[in-house]
This record gives C-alpha cells, structure tokens and sequence, in this order.
C-alpha cells in the first residue's frame, strides 16, 4: 500500500525501511545456510525461479534457487542465497582489501571482534583461501578531526573493525567500545559468533561526478544522512580496509533507514554507505563480477512502497537494463535495473 501523509492524497512512492538484503550466490545453500547459522542466521523462505523468468527479471539465462536467511526479529540487513545452475563467473575473489569498482560487502556488528578474528587467522594459517584485515582500533575523537583521547587519562570511545574476504563472502565486523547506539544492530546472544543482523552494506565508486548519487535520494527516496570528505590524515581504518595510496582521500555517502536520526538512541542500522574515490584515483573494475549471476556477494535489495510507482520513476531517472515488474523467486513483485553508477539493484514491494 503506498504510504500517505497529510495534506496528499498519494505520498511520493520511495524505498521504506532499511537496506534489505544482501544477495549471495552459492554453488551449495546447504552449506552457505550452515555458515551463515554460526552468525545468527536462519533459513526462511525458499523459492525457485526458471531459466525464462531468472531472464526476464535478473537478465541471468539460468534457473536459480534461492532462501532468504533471517537474523532473530530484524527487518533488514538480511541475506538471499541464490544458487544458480550456470553461474556466470566465480565474483569478486579474493583481495587484500574492499578496493575496486563493483566492490561489495556487508557489516555486522560483534560482542568479540577478536573471536572472529581467532577463527580467520587459524584458518589463514591452515593455508584455506581466506584474506583479513586484523581488528584496528578506530577513535571517533580522532575521525571526526577533534582532540584525541589521552592514554589512561580520557575515556577511549570508538570501534575496532576488521574485514574478512572469503571467495563468496566480504564481511566486516565491528566491536563498540564506550557507546551505546540500541537500535544500530541487534546481537544474537546464542550464536557462536555473536553478531548482529547486517548494520550496512557498502560499494565503492570512482568519479568525479557527486551528482551520480543523487539518484539514490531523489529518484528511490533514500535518506542521505552524512556525505563528507574524509583525508587521508583522518582514514585510520578506512587506510588499510580501501587500500587508501599515500595522502589520498575519499569521500563517504551514507544513505539511511528513513526512520533513522542523529542522536545515538535514534540511530538505525540498515545503512547503504557509498565510498567515492576521484576519477584520478586507480581501482580495478569488478562491476561485472557483482551483478546476478556471479558468485558472492553480487547484489542488494529494498523494499517499497509502491512497486508499480517506483519502477515509472526509476525507469525516468537515469537507471538502465530497468526490468518489467515481475514475481521473484518467492512470489513477491520485484524489478531489477542497474543505476547510474553501474550497480545493479533489486526492488521488492513492501
């Protein structure tokens, strides 16, 4: 049902709530279920779609299985495991870094960011394909430009974070450190890894162009909530994590939850943040490699208002390949298009 507000008759049709899903393709969903359980996941909804209808909604010739894994009582940051019976290529791989065009990745939050990292370096030891960043200690005084925190004299109040790529996952995982934010992810208590839901998902584009972002606010009615530059000085984490090249800066655009605010208690997670490197900058170019189709992680969904609505002004917005609104593989009405920043998105009905 489109949402209404005072004084209209029809409310704007738009994106509600928080990013999704995010969508990963599989060789085995068994398996990926059984991974994905030790983070609090659990299996839901499964669906199939032909090789015919996987064409004419994600443009892939192959038919595809898939489940959607839920995380305790969230409505977001959720996973799509998608099995494809051809699939295109084998995605993303493995990097020593989220650097490049088309990267995607999501970010949970953690009671013990060091019992992650217990587990991806005794397997990086064993010799099995797996990439990490080691947990690093990023202080919000020191990323935001004010005074840092003196050593055993001022409260240390930031994160430590760390990244885990897999050859079909690319995770990020972060621990709190003197704050609280309740509604920026909710931590499963049984799971052997404590973790949340995703908090947020990421991409990553190249140009100078800022105004290729404002497709995501002004045509999906997504909430921009902070969009900034962030120097090389003030990227502690962010160094490592991008591959940032000495002195090189980037800029950060973060798209929230509409019903998201500023203050710590009325944050919420379901975060898109967009990092924006300028078109000077070198990045590999992986976009095909992060489309339906691939393996890992290879797409996001949201959902709105108003399918039918929002497909007439994505279609008018700039966005290309934009699909017929059609039933996915779990009977919901869904479109797929690719934005102007060549990212392909999935929009589901609400």
């Amino acid at each position: 049902m489109t949402q209404t507000t005072p004084g209209n008759a029809k409310a704007r049709p738009s994106c509600v709530g928080g990013l999704y899903e995010i969508c990963v393709g599989v060789p085995d969903l068994a398996a990926s279920i059984a991974y994905y359980e030790r983070f609090g996941c659990r299996a839901g909804r499964f669906g199939t779609l032909d090789a015919a209808s996987a064409r004419a909604l994600y443009g892939v010739d192959a038919a595809v299985r898939s489940v959607r894994l839920y995380h305790q009582d969230a409505d977001h940051g959720l996973i799509r495991l998608m099995q494809w019976d051809r699939p295109v290529n084998d995605g993303l791989g493995l990097d020593d870094n989220l650097r490049c065009l088309g990267s995607r990745w999501g970010v949970r939050l953690t009671a013990s960011v060091l019992n992650v990292a217990n587990h991806a370096i005794t397997a990086r030891d064993l010799g099995e394909p797996i990439r990490l960043i080691e947990p690093i200690l990023a202080v919000i005084g020191e990323v935001t430009g004010e005074r840092a925190p003196r050593p055993f004299a001022d409260p240390i109040v930031g994160v430590r974070e760390m990244v885990v790529i897999q050859p079909l996952y690319r995770q990020v995982f972060f621990e709190r450190f003197g704050y609280e934010s309740p509604h920026y992810g909710c931590i499963c208590p049984h799971a052997m890894f404590r973790t949340s839901q995703h908090t947020h998902a990421g991409m990553m584009i190249c140009t100078d162009d800022h105004q290729v972002l404002r497709f995501y606010d002004e045509v999906l009615g997504l909430k921009r909530w902070f969009d900034g530059e962030r120097p090389y000085g003030q990227a502690t984490g962010s160094r490592q994590i991008f591959g940032l090249q000495d002195g090189e800066t980037h800029w950060m655009v973060d798209f929230d939850d509409p019903r998201s605010g500023h203050a710590l208690d009325e944050r919420r997670s379901g975060k898109l943040k967009i990092v924006r490197f300028a078109a000077s900058s070198r990045l590999a170019d992986k976009r095909d490699r992060s489309r339906p189709g691939c393996l890992g992680y290879s797409q996001y969904t949201w959902r709105t208002s108003d399918v039918e609505g929002l497909w007439k002004l994505v279609q008018a917005g700039g966005a290309t390949q934009v699909t017929d609104v059609l039933p996915d593989e779990f009977g919901e009405r869904a479109f797929s298009f690719v934005a102007p920043d060549g990212y392909t998105w999935t929009l589901l009905q609400a």
